[in-house]
């Protein structure tokens, strides 16, 4: 969860990029099977389900999976048709109340052990091991005050600002939208490119592809700007 619970926005109407840096610690408890990894889902803090499904695209990994548990149950499991049940769950459905989205992880796992029974002990080495994480959250050293200069920001500023503004934006801003959204619209009035940020599906993109779509869409509406000026 995050240190510090910080917004994009400043009081002036500025756009100030932050980025986040993730400490990670071991919880001492690890799966090696289904079995295993569901009692302990049941009993994991709060801190660990978030860091494992909200925290996913903060590691870079691969956008086959949205979540570790399915990226785990797919890799070293092989249980295909689980982890493609587990990465369609949508963590910022359930930014309300992480036990809700603890409930429909274990709901997915019980259904598919009935129906196919547990795969079995993986491996020494290959367990699944809960972690839980610490966010620490600084100014990036960018700010904007139009589409101009959060143009020019949003093509440098580090991949760890993009995540913090993109993905974690939707579980603290209200309604859960990101905060570049939520600036162009409240701040800008410009709802058409809000809409068109929130159009970029978070699990379909690396970073640098949702930093390449805000780009484009922020470039069009600049043209735009320009055309009718």
């Amino acid at each position: 969860m995050a240190a510090e619970n910080s917004k994009g926005a400043d009081p002036g109407g500025r756009f100030d990029f932050r980025e986040c840096r993730k400490i990670i610690m071991a919880t001492g408890k690890k799966a090696r099977n289904l079995s295993v990894l569901a009692e302990l889902i049941s009993q994991a803090s709060t801190n660990s389900i978030y860091h494992h499904t909200y925290e996913y695209f903060f590691k870079g990994h691969v956008v086959e999976y949205t979540n570790d548990f399915a990226q785990w149950v797919g890799a070293t499991l092989e249980a295909r048709v689980l982890s493609e049940n587990l990465s369609n769950i949508d963590p910022f459905r359930h930014v309300a109340s992480i036990d809700t989205l603890r409930e429909e992880l274990l709901g997915s796992i019980s259904r598919y052990i009935k129906r196919f029974g547990d795969p079995g002990n993986v491996l020494p080495g290959e367990e699944f091991h809960f972690e839980e994480s610490i966010t620490v959250v600084f100014p990036a050293g960018f700010r904007a005050s139009n589409l101009a200069e959060f143009l020019m920001a949003i093509r440098s500023v580090d991949q760890r600002s993009i995540y913090y503004h993109f993905y974690e934006g939707r579980s603290r801003v209200q309604g859960g939208v990101d905060d570049f959204s939520k600036w162009v619209e409240d701040t800008l009035g410009n709802r058409e490119l809000a809409m068109d940020f929130r159009s970029i599906d978070p699990f379909m993109h690396t970073i640098e592809g949702i930093r390449s779509h805000i780009a484009g869409y922020t470039e069009k509406a600049l043209q735009e700007e320009i055309e009718v000026g």
